[in-house]
Formats: C-alpha cells, sequence, structure tokens
C-alpha cells in the first residue's frame, strides 16, 4: 500500500472538494481517498504497482476539471534532507525545490517565506482570506451601479446599468461555470447560480438578478473568511513546533534544525524559549508553561534529574537538558501530527453528509426542471410563472452549508479539546467520547500516582526499617528510605529472606522487617495492620515493635474528577488491575466504583473487557502502561494517559489526556457533547431551510431572496455556529 499527501492550494468549496474526492474513489488504482478541507489536503491511498506519476497525474487532471485555479502541490515531490533551510522546516536542500526563497544563513530565521513545500508551516502572506482591498473595490463599484440603476427612470440606461452591476459581481461565477461546462462538469454551485440570475434577467426581474449575485459572493467572501478563521485559530493552536535548538558541543553551543539533534545530546534552552525536544535536566531550574500541552495555566516547577517535554515554554533560568528522543518522536511532533490527523478521521455524520449531498444536487436539479416544465405542460400556468419557481429550486440545491459546517464543527470541537490538553483523534472518536456510559480504568497511575510512599507508621521503627531497607533497590524500600530523613547508618550481617523480607544486625541486635508470614515462622507475636498498601512489620530481638504501611496513594481530587464523570452521564465504573485483590478491593471502596477485577494478566484484562461490552454500553478504558495498550485497542473508545504514559500506549489510544488528570475526561466528554449538538443543530438548520423554501416555491411564496439565503446565509450561519466555543 503506498500513500500520497497532495496540498490543494486554494480549495474552499465543500460540494466540489466531495466530487473530487468521489472521483478519485472510484479509480481502479485507488484503495482509499479523503479530503481534509480545513487543511486543504488530501491523502490518498493506491495500490501496489501502480507508479506515483500516473496517480499525480490523475489527481491533477480530476482536480483542475472542478476546481481549474486550486493550485496541486504533491508533497512526496519534495526531497527530505538534512536542513540547512533557515525556516527550520528540513524538508529541502536547493533553493528550486519549493521557490520559497527562504534559504539564507542558518542564522536567519524566515518565518514568513511563502514556503509550500508541505513541510507543515503555516506560511500565508496577505490579507484575510475572502475580505481584501480587491473584495471592497468590486463591491463599492457594483453597489454604485446598483444603486443607480434603482433610483434612474429611463429604462434603456436602467437596463445598463443593472447588466453592468450583474456583471461586476457575477462575472468570475459566469467564467467558471462556462469552464466547467466544457470539463463536462454541469452540477456546481457556479453554474446552478449563472442559470438562476440569468433566467431572472430573462424574465424581467433584473434587480433580483443582481441582489442575489451580489449577496452571493457576499456570502462565498464571508464563508472563505470564516473558513480561513477556524483554519488559522487551529494553526495558532498547534504553533508549538520549534524554530531551532541550541546544540551544546565542546562547551560550545549552537542553532540547529531540531531534526538534526541525536539522543544523547545537550541542548541550552534560555528564559522565554520553547523546549524543541524531551529530555532530563542535567544542570539549572526553572518554571515551565505547560499550557500548549496540558491546557493548564499554572506553571510548573522543573529542576535536575525532572523530565521535560517538547513544547513547553522555559519560563525562566537557563536549562541544559539531555535529548532523550529523536525530534520525529517527541512530544510536540506526536501533538501535531494527531491533531492536524484528527481532522481527516471522518465521523459516520461526515461520511453520510458526504453520501448525501452526491445526491441532494442532481435531485433537486430534476426537481427544478419538472417545476418548470410540467405544470404548464398540464396547463397550470404561464411558463414564465413556473421557470421563476424553478430557479429558486436551482439556487437551493448546493449543498455547502452541510458538507462544510459538518467537519467544521468536529473540527472546532477537536481544537477546543486540543486547547484544554485532551487530543482528540477524530470525528468519529469524539463521536464516542460523547456517548460514554462505562469506563473502565486500570489503577496504577490512573487512579493512583503510580509512585510508592508510606502513609502510616506505628511505633518507633522507621529509622530501623530505613536502616534494613537501604541495601534495597525494591520501590517499597525506596519508598520507606525517602520518608527518614535522617541518617543512615550501616547494617551488618544483612539477609535477604526471599518471600518473608529482610535481617540485619545492629550493635548486637537482630532485627527483622517483613511480612505477617515472617513474623508468623519466628513465632513473634504482632497487631494485624488493617489499611491499602504494603504491610512491612518490625521486630526486633524477637519483640514485635510495630509497622509500616506503604502505598500508592490516590491522586489528588480523583474523586471529585469520578464524581464529575458520573455527571456527564456515565453509568458504570469498574477498575481492572494486576495487583493483589485486597489493595484493589480497599481502592475501590474508597472510590465508590462499581466492580473492581484484580490480580489480572494483560490477557486477563483484554477478556474481561470483551465480557463488560456484553452489556451494550459504550465503553472507554483509561490506561498509562506498555501492557495498557491491548485492552485500549479493544475498547470503543481507548483513553491514554499522556504526560506518563508509555508510547505504546498513546498509540494504541483513541484519546490522550496530556496532563494525565483523569478530571480532564469529563471536560472531553462535555466538549464532545456540545459538539455534536452544534453539528445536529446545523443539520437540522440547514436542511430544514433548504426543505421549507424548496415547498414554498412551489406555489410561489418563497422568492428568489429567501433562496439565496437558503443557500449563502444559512452556510454562513452554520459555519459561525459551528466556530462557537465547545467547553
Amino acid at each position: 500500500m503506498n500513500e500520497m499527501k497532495v496540498t490543494l492550494k486554494g480549495l474552499t468549496c465543500a460540494n466540489c472538494a466531495g466530487k473530487i474526492e468521489n472521483v478519485l474513489a472510484k479509480m481502479a488504482e485507488t484503495e482509499e481517498v479523503s479530503i481534509n478541507l480545513m487543511k486543504q489536503e488530501m491523502t490518498l491511498e493506491y495500490k501496489e504497482g501502480v507508479s506515483a506519476e500516473m496517480m499525480q497525474d490523475a489527481i491533477e487532471k480530476t482536480v483542475h476539471k472542478f476546481e481549474p485555479d486550486v493550485e496541486v502541490l504533491f508533497q512526496g515531490e519534495i526531497a527530505v534532507v538534512e536542513s540547512c533551510c533557515s525556516c527550520g522546516c528540513g524538508c529541502h536542500e536547493e533553493e528550486e525545490t519549493c521557490g520559497c526563497g527562504c534559504h539564507e544563513e542558518m542564522e536567519e530565521i524566515h518565518d514568513d517565506c511563502g514556503c509550500s513545500c508541505g513541510c507543515g508551516h503555516d506560511h500565508e502572506h496577505g490579507e484575510e482570506e475572502g475580505f481584501g482591498k480587491a473584495f471592497f473595490l468590486r463591491f463599492g463599484f457594483g453597489l454604485a451601479l446598483f444603486l443607480a440603476a434603482v433610483f434612474l427612470q429611463e429604462d434603456t440606461l436602467k437596463t445598463v446599468l443593472f447588466l453592468g452591476a450583474y456583471l461586476v459581481f457575477g462575472y468570475d461565477v459566469l467564467l467558471r461555470a462556462v469552464k466547467n461546462i466544457s470539463r463536462g462538469q454541469v452540477f456546481d454551485e457556479n453554474f446552478l447560480m449563472s442559470v438562476s440570475t440569468i433566467g431572472a434577467l430573462a424574465i424581467g426581474e433584473m434587480a433580483e438578478a443582481v441582489f442575489v449575485m451580489l449577496f452571493y459572493q457576499v456570502g462565498e467572501a464571508f464563508q472563505d473568511y470564516a473558513v480561513a478563521r477556524s483554519r488559522k485559530s487551529i494553526t495558532a493552536l498547534l504553533d508549538i513546533r520549534p524554530d531551532f535548538a541550541r546544540l551544546v558541543k565542546n562547551g560550545e553551543t549552537m542553532e540547529v534544525a531540531p531534526e538534526l539533534v541525536r539522543v544523547g545530546d545537550s541542548i541550552l534552552v534560555k528564559a522565554g524559549e520553547r523546549i524543541p525536544l524531551d529530555g532530563i535536566i542535567e544542570e539549572g531550574h526553572a518554571m515551565l508553561d505547560t499550557a500548549a500541552l496540558t491546557g493548564e495555566s499554572l506553571p510548573r516547577n522543573a529542576e535536575v534529574g525532572d523530565h521535560v517535554l517538547s513544547g513547553c515554554i522555559n519560563m525562566d533560568g537557563n536549562l541544559k537538558i539531555c535529548v532523550e528522543k529523536p525530534f520525529g518522536e517527541s512530544t510536540v511532533m506526536k501533538i501535531l501530527e494527531m491533531v492536524e490527523n484528527a481532522a481527516g478521521k471522518k465521523s459516520k455524520t461526515e461520511k453520510f453528509i458526504t453520501r448525501f449531498a452526491r445526491v441532494y444536487t442532481p435531485v433537486v436539479c430534476l426537481l427544478a426542471v419538472l417545476v418548470a416544465v410540467l405544470p404548464p405542460v398540464l396547463g397550470l400556468g404561464a411558463f414564465s410563472v413556473w421557470f421563476g419557481r424553478a430557479l429558486v429550486f436551482l439556487v437551493v440545491s448546493c449543498p455547502c452549508a452541510l458538507v462544510l459546517s459538518i467537519p467544521l464543527g468536529y473540527f472546532a470541537g477537536i481544537g477546543a479539546a486540543s486547547s484544554c490538553g485532551i487530543l482528540v483523534k477524530g470525528g468519529n472518536d469524539m463521536d464516542t467520547l460523547c456517548q460514554l456510559e462505562q469506563v473502565v480504568f486500570d489503577k496504577t497511575g490512573t487512579l493512583t500516582k503510580g509512585k510508592f510512599s508510606v502513609t502510616e507508621v506505628q511505633g518507633d521503627v522507621l529509622k530501623l526499617a530505613a536502616i534494613g531497607e537501604a541495601m534495597s533497590n525494591h520501590p517499597i524500600a525506596k519508598a520507606i528510605v525517602e520518608a527518614y530523613e535522617g541518617e543512615i547508618p550501616a547494617a551488618e550481617n544483612y539477609q535477604e529472606l526471599g518471600g518473608y523480607g529482610i535481617s540485619y544486625v545492629l550493635e548486637g541486635e537482630m532485627v527483622l522487617l517483613g511480612n505477617s508470614r515472617l513474623m508468623e515462622r519466628e513465632q513473634i507475636s504482632y497487631e494485624k495492620a488493617n489499611g491499602i498498601g504494603t504491610v512491612v512489620y518490625v521486630a526486633k530481638n524477637g519483640t514485635f515493635l510495630g509497622h509500616i504501611l506503604v502505598a500508592d496513594t490516590l491522586k489528588e481530587n480523583i474523586k471529585t474528577s469520578l464524581s464529575a464523570l458520573k455527571q456527564q452521564g456515565v453509568k458504570q465504573m469498574v477498575m481492572l488491575t494486576g495487583d493483589r485483590k485486597e489493595t484493589a478491593e480497599a481502592v475501590a471502596k474508597e472510590l465508590h466504583l462499581d466492580a473492581v477485577y484484580s490480580e489480572l494478566l494483560p490477557e486477563n484484562k483484554v477478556e474481561w473487557m470483551e465480557k463488560l461490552k456484553q452489556n451494550s454500553l459504550k465503553t472507554a478504558f483509561v490506561g498509562d502502561g506498555i501492557n495498557d495498550a491491548p485492552v485500549l485497542a479493544g475498547a470503543d473508545l481507548g483513553i491514554a494517559m499522556g504526560g506518563i504514559g508509555s508510547d505504546a500506549a498513546i498509540e494504541a489510544a483513541d484519546v490522550v489526556l496530556m496532563d494525565d488528570d483523569i478530571g480532564k475526561l469529563a471536560v472531553g466528554i462535555k466538549i464532545a457533547k456540545n459538539t455534536r449538538k452544534i453539528v445536529n443543530q446545523n443539520i437540522t438548520f440547514a436542511l430544514g431551510f433548504k426543505i421549507l423554501v424548496l415547498i414554498l416555491s412551489v406555489p410561489g411564496i418563497a422568492t428568489m431572496w429567501m433562496a439565496v439565503f437558503a443557500d449563502v446565509g444559512v452556510c454562513v450561519l452554520a459555519i459561525l455556529n459551528s466556530m462557537r466555543k465547545k467547553d
């Protein structure tokens, strides 16, 4: 299977995008094709043995058949080389490969180089799409002609001025219609708008024809502006890709492209700069702004030994960081890839609307012909009357309000979730998220912190335990040593007692540390401890002194987070864990979970997930470890804890919570529900209004003005509705 990514610069018509997608999908050489209108990008998979040149030729011909002015840029043609590019995109060596003209010295950074090489940067020039100087000059001149024609009384001059205003507003629409007809493309918005307005001129409704074209152009400009604004808001959200990294070698620093830094290299990040690669702090300390990754406004402190993620901003101080991952596998690149690809993964609603649009337009056009011809033939009125009513059908037949606003709604929802540190990988996942009724949790690292700490000490035993545990690397031993803040003397005759604990000698006295079995084996009378976690009993010279309780503590605000999930409609909450039964049941009881299954291997978790899904509830699994990847993939919705989660878990998941906060899941569900609500509103409003106008046009109640509003006006309102705040 081969994949090709194509930039379709200037493609804004959702109807035409659907037709391009449909034609290419029907080719025998094509496996799958998807156009992301928000990114103006096409992803096409084609069969083995088919040449890339042949597919490129077919794509270019198909795109230009429907959209002659769209620029087709094949990203696969750009050779990926070690970067000498001053804009930091690392995708071209010679200036001729992209024509951006930005290849000067590496020290010079050209943000606005106009690069169109597909490197992922949004290098745009000029004014906001839709409303530029040319539009206002054209609008002002055409409006002046139109108003002069309205107020003049002399018929000939009045007609000339109306025609002049009509051509000012509609010359490009007419030209595109003629070009498309010559290419065999008839049922597009240019043809429909041309026929309807020329028909209006023919039956003497000159003012209506001019105003319809004027309104259409204003609506199209506003539509382009709204789409461009939405696209730029997402681009700004994802503007976390670093331009350079300060590589430290032999005591000197040099600015290089992040792609050139290798694992194990050291980089310097100064105050105010964005961290370019994931790593561990070697020198320095600073406060980090993590809002771009997690959505959290409060900065966090970072010191030597702490892991830091690319995309965070160093607010103060200089940091020397040892790089842990190559740039392509860094957190910032994963975020960019997931969010940018999300808009291309269509929901079932989007796919249905795309298929519906392909049928809707020709059906309405056929009805228009019947309305124009059938009633006059049956003697129900003059042809001119029914022809005027048929023109209304033609104007309403363009489905752009649906085909554009629905994906834009999902795109905006995915962007809103991203700004809160919730990465949703597609529109279909957004739909599933809003329908969740059952959430299944892993325990360690998900409901708990994933780090052991001392939660209870009975008796004066902490020092004795720390002396014995100082020689062990076990997480429980480390927790006890960290809890004791004093100086730890060396133990004598240290022994590990497999399955029981340890023993050592201190100042000639025998000390025992271990579980209840150790106390029973040594016939030491002890007081059994009750609590969540692992118990370490301490005895000296055969006398019980006390115990220490070590546990993986619950995350802060976890109870509040689970309560918020209940409020968002989650009916059932379950825990699957490999931990021992007593600990798992104690955690489940404290958190008021509906069910708990413990001492499970990864394959057991998958089996239990299949059983839990049999209750017909939409089910999500939330986990963070590499052993959670299989069950994440098996759930209706896999949710990974991104900050500490393994790469395998994040890859298998459909949703990633970047700051490991379960509370964000409730926020994500709320955003998903609001997104779905807006999508449903757009479908109901757009279809309902179009159908109403079609019905009212038959008896002559609906006018051409209403028809234009049902097309362009409804589209603009649907787009504005899609861009509403989701959280």
